[in-house]
């Protein structure tokens, strides 16, 4: 059983060991085939009417550091298109969708691509999959009146953002990520740690998040870093962290932590002497393959998101045979089926109606988990609750999971890790 503590918002975390976890593109695609401040703080845009058909668009990452969790995204978005429409699509019409790079929070892309979904009367964006990149660009999107949905993003900033009540997340905020990756550092025996976190609202966020589980355990954080990921040079950093000699590195980033993780070794701090624990930013099965077998060997992770079936990944193959991984594919499929069930219950493709009902189709009413049986639930004028892949995605008064799955996965001496996960652990978030 997970230790509880407060940390600001109410968490009861839950471990079963031994279980299996999967989790989280192309160019624009045009087919025919999230998390919500309280509303005290944010006022609510002029309502956009809708046209009748429910066009959803794509914010995610076809280049930049998050590359490699576009794949699975766009995936998990063309299954649920595929399958709504092959249940007769929405308001009696096919859905479309249209596809965008978010690119990363080196580069207006994210910007460009919103314009551009606008342009093609947008209703919801799913995105982005970094936190920085959706707080650049949520302004634009709920002060159009569109749905922001994300299914990655996890910066606890968003969660009281003044968002308009359109933004909302299939992913957990990084205060349940963060308390079980501290939690986890600390049972393995560390009680000295250090943490290398890239400068961003995700970095900074869940590195906050761990110290403070750490130290609720009896742990020490001896040295907390945060760097700019745009650096070349890491070497004064670790540097730094040697000097402090933790048992256990936390290593927080995206992309650039190949880079961190070259001059960990230069520098001696190897897994044979540091037990290291990356987060869902930079869990790859690609970033590491360079590095000399047993480089990686046994070092854990942690990623969001809840058992997905072998079936789900087999639909999943359907639609992109070169997946390797499947990081968010869940969240992203249930987003779209939580957006077009919220346009069914409110008869209206327009955002804020959308918006309005996206708490309601998701918790209290009849148990179903497929678009076509939710649905024809709903014609026949009941109420329905959703429960996804990812999870029962049940929303709070944030916008937030009110419930969320964290996995905790290891890698072997081949430098990549099991996607059976050791374990995962869920927890209850108020708010």
């Amino acid at each position: 059983m997970t230790r509880i503590a407060p940390l600001g918002r109410v968490l009861a975390v839950a471990t079963v060991a031994s279980l299996a976890l999967t989790a989280c593109g192309g160019g624009e695609e045009t087919a025919a085939p999230a998390t919500s401040a309280p509303a005290a703080s944010s006022s609510a845009p002029a309502a956009a009417k809708g046209d009748g058909v429910l066009t959803i668009g794509t914010l995610l990452p076809q280049t930049g550091s998050l590359a490699i969790l576009g794949p699975p995204e766009f995936a998990g978005v063309d299954l649920a298109v595929e399958e709504i429409n092959a249940a007769g699509g929405v308001l009696g019409k096919p859905v479309v969708k249209n596809h965008t790079d978010s690119g990363d929070t080196s580069t207006n892309i994210a910007s460009q691509s919103v314009d551009k979904l606008l342009a093609q009367n947008a209703d919801a964006i799913v995105g982005a999959a970094s936190s920085g990149v959706s707080l650049s660009v949520i302004d634009k999107i709920t002060g159009a009146g569109v749905v922001h949905f994300s299914p990655a993003n996890t910066s606890d900033e968003l969660t009281t953002y003044a968002d308009k009540g359109l933004y909302f997340r299939t992913a957990p905020p990084d205060v349940l990520q963060g308390r079980v990756l501290g939690d986890l550092v600390v049972a393995d025996g560390n009680d000295t740690v250090g943490i290398l976190a890239l400068q961003d609202a995700y970095g900074t966020g869940l590195a906050d998040n761990t110290e403070k589980a750490v130290v609720s355990g009896g742990g020490e954080v001896v040295e907390k870093i945060i760097y700019d990921p745009k650096a070349t040079d890491f070497s004064a950093d670790v540097a730094k962290l040697k000097a402090a000699n933790p048992k256990g590195i936390v290593l927080i980033g995206f992309a650039e932590t190949v880079k961190v993780m070259q001059e960990l070794i230069k520098q001696g701090l190897t897994t044979d002497k540091h037990k290291w624990y990356l987060v869902d930013g930079n869990l790859s099965n690609e970033n590491f393959l360079e590095f000399p077998k047993g480089t990686m060997d046994g070092v854990k992770a942690t990623l969001p998101g809840a058992a997905a079936p072998d079936a789900f990944q087999a639909k999943l193959k359907a639609i992109n045979a070169d997946l390797t991984d499947f990081s968010y594919s869940a969240e992203s499929y249930d987003a779209t089926n939580l957006i077009a069930l919220a346009a069914e219950a409110a008869k209206s493709d327009a955002g804020v109606d959308i918006a309005a009902k996206l708490g309601e189709v998701s918790k209290g009413g009849e148990k179903c988990t497929d678009f076509k049986t939710c649905a024809d639930l709903l014609k026949a004028g009941k109420d329905i609750d959703y429960d996804g892949v990812s999870g029962p995605v049940e929303f709070n008064d944030a916008g937030d999971p009110a419930v969320a799955t964290i996995g905790i996965y290891q890698y072997g001496p081949d430098n990549t890790y099991d996607t059976k996960a050791l374990e995962y652990r869920t927890g209850n978030i108020a708010g």
